[in-house]
């Protein structure tokens, strides 16, 4: 430590005995550890997530279903042979909180599997700096928009971001980028995409996790070309991105035609364009007599001639070199042709924002362009490596890396994020096999029941016998939490019963396991012993293919059952407080398996047709929408859902109320459906690390992975949907097949119905 005057010493004493903060000078002189600049924000620390949760995988895409069968193939083959599935990595799409990811990553057993693929070469985030646009949605229905307001944990991820400021912005940020760091290969790269709100944060924050030596660029990306004039400044036209590498990065030069505005200058389609291109073909040798061309006389300014030769006008045509001078004279354009091109710079103006109408627009309202992340894909990674993105959005960045053939992981919160790169992704596949080009299967991860039990305080480190004992030590405090959110009053003296409400007996299941037969069927039990006939089972999952068949049994017995999911809400206080936890009731699907007998010489078939799908959303009531229309005298509307029904209520200008119910058929609230034609064929397995030698171990779940063979669902351009499955050959046997549908909301929901043929 350096050597303190007497003085100085005896004034920290003071602060200390006053109870004072020392002033700012002190920790230079009592520490060694001096930054030039450092980034302090309140409640700093330098502690890091090191919890590694198991990953679970919820669905497998291996191959995506053709579109139309080839005329030349038999009308029983699901998948033509134009493309071909590469082998090895899986890519991976995983939903979650991304610092749980990033520590599961970092520290457990996938972290050999990313070595194995040479490491993280790439990562590109673009962080929620707006983070109420990114989890709103707008959906459509019919000719009307409703939007979905973001659900509870992912008001809580907005709140943890920016509930205190920019302090909890840089708390967020700056844990993640440290594991960012630390998983990323010796060789590679992070972008960092933000905007003016946060760029200054941010950059201080990466010079203080790599240190200064590791920057590369700022990137100006202008996406705005035209903007309102403003009253207090200039346009904000453009967003940045960072560039930082681990060590010594990959960089591969990247160029651009010399002239942005080629196409648009020289498109011979364009009206103005062609125009041009007429007035050329009028000029003559010398300049010759006036013309008339459009109702207008075309000549040579006064005291001027066109002097080009025929032979040079004809030349400069089949060039399309081209350009006019502002007199009008055409001229040989200076610019280089469209082959020649030039290298990149840090100044990205030849990037436009995706447009509405373009083909890649998923109607995300953060969405970046495909053009943007190929040329940061191109720039720092070669075939081959693996990138991530670990705030994907719409999946932009895993849909270049599948087509520039580079292997991804890609992350976000928003279940609506995940379910909306899925379709992307599948899209990409089939494109890709359409094409003949190479595709890779991806896979659908989540930290399940493990980020619930992180939630409750359950430590997965610990031997089974000890997590046992803690799991019991934090039922009591977990059941008080669920019925306190449920708004259940808390029962003793009942085997299976914990609360009642509005004179239903309430049952919750377990935090770490899915709702089973045996736990319903017990219920079933006491609920005939103690003559009960009404009860609500509230949990987190429900084993697949249990409903409606297991209410149908327990209502031929007299008892009214209504199943309700747990949603992960209940975790944050605040909103159990605040009575904004909703439990909604579980969705119900129904299917018909379409049975065609073998004939000579082929085997028999399975179809499945889409017959039902029952869902009990509620968001705002019609109730409180008329009454904030009542307290506005002008006409107006608004669109609610309240009991699965999405309503569009209006007022006139006379205050009367109109009632539409856009969603007319079960039909509507479905956005994506999917089938395994043979569930339970491939089961899910868990690496977990054993307590006693540290070793990775593989254990089976007792859940299998769902294969997702055929699907149909909804696009920007195609609203249309499939409602039966093409068949699929089967042998002899009994097999059972499940089905999921993801409705508007973006919320999974399976069944399984069981066929012998």
């Amino acid at each position: 430590m350096p050597r303190l005057s007497e003085q100085e010493q005896q004034e920290i004493i003071r602060f200390i005995e006053a109870d004072k903060p020392l002033p700012d000078h002190y920790r230079f002189l009592l520490f060694e550890d001096r930054r030039e600049v450092e980034l302090v924000w309140n409640g700093k620390t330098n502690e890091v997530c090191n919890i590694v949760l198991p990953f679970q995988t919820i669905e497998q895409v291996d191959e995506p279903r053709a579109d139309t069968p080839d005329e030349t193939q038999s009308q029983m083959v699901l998948f033509d042979e134009r493309g071909r599935q590469m082998k090895g990595w899986t890519n991976k799409l995983i939903w979650g909180d991304n610092k749980l990811i990033l520590s599961s990553l970092k520290n457990g057993p996938l972290r050999a599997e990313i070595e194995a693929q040479g490491g993280l070469k790439l990562i590109y985030i673009d962080p929620p700096f707006d983070v109420g646009a990114d989890f709103s949605r707008k959906i459509e229905i019919g000719s009307n928009a409703f939007t979905k307001r973001p659900n509870i944990l992912e008001e809580i991820a907005y709140r943890d971001t920016w509930g205190k400021g920019a302090d909890s912005f840089l708390a967020m940020i700056h844990e993640r980028l440290v594991l960012m760091r630390d998983l990323l290969a010796d060789d590679g790269t992070l972008y960092v995409h933000c905007d003016w709100r946060v760029n200054n944060y941010i950059r201080t924050a990466l010079n203080e996790v790599f240190g200064n030596s590791s920057y590369r660029n700022t990137l100006i990306w202008k996406k705005i070309r035209v903007v309102k004039a403003q009253s207090s400044g200039f346009g904000n036209v453009h967003d940045y991105i960072f560039v930082f590498a681990k060590r010594k990065n990959i960089f591969n030069q990247v160029t651009r035609p010399q002239d942005p505005e080629y196409e648009k200058k020289f498109d011979k389609t364009d009206p103005k364009t062609k125009r041009k291109y007429q007035l050329v073909s009028l000029v003559q040798k010398g300049g010759g007599p006036p013309r008339r061309f459009n109702d207008r006389i075309l000549a040579p300014p006064p005291g001027m001639h066109w002097i080009w030769s025929q032979e040079r006008i004809d030349q400069a045509l089949r060039d399309e070199r081209i350009e006019f001078t502002s007199t009008g004279n055409p001229r040989k354009r200076q610019y280089l042709d469209e082959s020649e091109e030039k290298t990149v710079d840090d100044l990205w103006a030849d990037i436009f924002p995706v447009n509405s109408q373009a083909n890649e627009s998923c109607d995300y309202p953060t969405q970046k362009p495909e053009a943007l992340l190929e040329r940061i894909i191109k720039a720092s990674s070669n075939e081959g490596d693996l990138v991530a993105d670990f705030f994907v959005g719409s999946g932009t960045t895993a849909a270049v890396a599948e087509k520039l053939g580079r292997k991804w992981i890609a992350t976000d919160l928003g279940k609506f994020a995940i379910h909306t790169t899925r379709k992307r992704m599948i899209g990409v596949q089939r494109q890709l096999k359409a094409d003949g080009k190479d595709y890779r299967a991806f896979e659908i991860l989540n930290l399940g029941k493990y980020e619930r039990q992180h939630y409750v305080g359950v430590n997965p480190n610990l031997r089974e016998a000890e997590q046992r004992e803690q799991m019991k030590e934090k039922e009591a405090e977990f059941l008080e939490l669920i019925l306190h959110a449920y708004r259940a009053e808390k029962i003793e003296h009942f085997a299976g019963f914990h609360g009642k409400k509005s004179g239903r007996l309430v049952v919750v299941g377990p935090v770490n396991l899915p709702v089973t037969r045996l736990f319903v069927e017990e219920i079933i039990l006491e609920c005939r012993k103690k003559h009960i006939t009404r009860v609500d089972i509230l949990g987190f999952e429900f084993e697949m293919g249990l409903f409606p068949n297991v209410l149908d049994e327990a209502r031929d017995k007299g008892i009214d059952l209504a199943p309700k999911y747990i949603p992960a809400e209940v975790f944050d206080k605040r909103a159990v407080e605040r009575n904004q936890v909703v439990f909604h009731d579980v969705a119900f699907i129904d299917v018909t398996p379409l049975v065609t007998s073998a004939k000579k010489g082929t085997s028999p078939t399975v179809a499945v047709q889409l017959t039902d799908f029952s869902v009990f959303y509620s968001q705002d009531s019609i109730a409180a929408a008329e009454a904030a229309l009542s307290s506005s005298k002008k006409a107006g509307s608004k669109i609610v859902v309240e009991h699965g029904h999405i309503v569009k209520l209006s007022k006139d200008g006379n205050g009367t109320f109109s009632r539409d119910f856009l969603t007319q058929h079960w039909t509507d609230w479905i956005d994506y459906w999917s089938v395994d034609f043979d569930f339970e064929s491939k089961r899910e397995i868990i690496r977990v690390q054993s307590p006693e030698t540290g070793k990775w171990e593989e254990q089976w779940t007792g859940d299998y992975i769902f294969e997702n063979e055929w699907q149909s669902f909804r696009t920007r351009k195609d609203r249309s949907l499939e409602l039966t499955s093409v068949p699929h050959e089967f042998t002899s046997g009994r097999r059972k097949i499940a089905v999921k549908v993801v409705d508007i909301f973006g919320n999974d929901t399976m069944t399984i119905v069981e066929v012998t043929v």
